[in-house]
């Protein structure tokens, strides 16, 4: 983390209305009611912070990805309740982010009052990261706050361009905890540091998986991914997930782990199945023997064992993405098997810090987010963050 950037608790907002990016790009349901609001929960410190302090907020998010303007289904006012629920104060809703309405609700503004802007993404010279757009945020408030994380690798008017405009400007407690806590995995892990990567495709973790190379003990691969290492071995994976041209990329990979003196670890087993279905002919296969018409959608119970087994001796453990196809029942059996793995281990006193994302979603669907060290909000951020580069939300608190 860039140490000169400031935080919340280095300002007084006494007397002042901060403009707060926050993240509030949460699920609704078709009744377009709010069916998870972790990420409003996560907001709410750095909120209470500025009106403890006796100053005034106006908060401003994007939801889901509006093609053509205002659409009602992605419009804040659906979550008002909510965050009217989890600050306990009442809030004010601006049917615009900019605008004449907007300013003359934000300057009414009293000490203690938050008020929350309409969809950012009604406009697309945010994700332009438009110049004049962020200067017309940037009248809403006096200091600049961004704590959300979620969208801080995205060079976005209200996440990065916006900043330019104040002398004052912080992250929230959210984004500090963020980075703290993927520097603690990064910059001094306790050893044996066990990395482990799921999710469908090794092209979206290529990156990740280089940088971390230079620096685990133990590298775990689940997940759609682990076909095309069985396939590269020379192994049959019937219609199970491939990428064709990542087979040479997966077998240098392997080459790198083993002249890195990384222990490399991947499945021996696989549960397969006739269809992508919940209620499917199901079997169990060895690695890299899954016949024609059969497709792998998760880890075996002996390679449930195996990565029990080595996340149990990790000290530092950093997850990101799914052993299987949790979504289903019949699939999601690899993945509560490591959730469970990782925390034991984390009973035990080793740090993990699970990667956003689908693991998120993962070990919250089974109850165990409070049960690990850090559960991080923003899966592309961290992941940008771990592969080393310049998140630009982050890049434009600094002084």
């Amino acid at each position: 983390m860039n140490r000169r950037i400031k935080n919340v608790d280095n300002l007084s907002f006494e007397g002042k209305r901060a403009i707060m990016r926050v993240d509030f790009n949460v699920p609704l349901d078709e009744h377009l009611s709010v069916t998870d609001d972790t990420r409003i929960q996560a907001a709410v410190p750095t909120i209470q912070k500025v009106l403890n302090d006796g100053g005034s907020v106006v908060l401003m998010s994007h939801l889901g990805r509006p093609k053509t303007g205002p659409e009602d289904k992605f419009s804040l006012r659906h979550i008002v309740l909510d965050l009217e629920k989890a600050l306990g104060v009442p809030v004010k809703f601006a049917p615009d982010c900019i605008g004449e309405e907007a300013r003359m609700l934000s300057e009414g503004l009293k000490a203690g009052e938050v008020l929350l802007l309409e969809n950012l993404r009604f406009y697309k010279e945010e994700t332009a990261g438009d110049k004049d757009f962020a200067e017309k945020l940037a009248h809403h408030g006096e200091i600049y706050v961004n704590d959300a994380f979620g969208t801080a690798h995205r060079a976005h008017a209200s996440t990065a361009v916006i900043a330019q405009f104040f002398d004052d400007k912080v992250c929230g407690y959210l984004m500090l905890s963020e980075l703290r806590n993927a520097d603690k995995v990064l910059e001094n892990p306790k050893r044996p540091f066990t990395a482990i990567m799921g999710g469908a495709k090794i092209s979206d973790k290529i990156l990740i998986i280089e940088q971390l190379l230079d620096k685990v003990d133990n590298l775990i691969i689940g997940g759609g991914m682990s076909y095309t290492f069985a396939k590269a071995q020379g192994g049959t994976i019937g219609d199970s997930l491939l990428e064709e041209d990542k087979l040479n990329f997966v077998l240098e990979l392997m080459a790198k782990a083993k002249a890195k003196g990384v222990n490399l670890v991947l499945p021996v087993d696989t549960i397969i199945s006739k269809a992508f279905a919940n209620d499917a002919e199901q079997g169990i296969a060895n690695k890299g023997e899954i016949p024609d018409g059969w497709m792998g959608l998760d880890i075996g119970p002996k390679t449930r064992e195996l990565f029990a087994e080595v996340i149990a001796e990790s000290k530092t453990i950093l997850w990101n993405g799914p052993m299987g196809v949790f979504e289903m029942s019949s699939f999601d059996k690899g993945t509560k098997a490591v959730a469970d793995a990782v925390v034991a281990a984390t009973k035990l006193g080793s740090f993990s810090l699970i990667g956003g994302g689908d693991s998120a979603a993962a070990v919250n669907k089974f109850g165990l987010g409070d049960e690990v060290s850090f559960v991080s909000t923003g899966g592309g951020a961290l992941l940008e963050y771990m592969e080393g580069k310049v998140l630009p939300g982050v890049a434009a608190l600094e002084p």
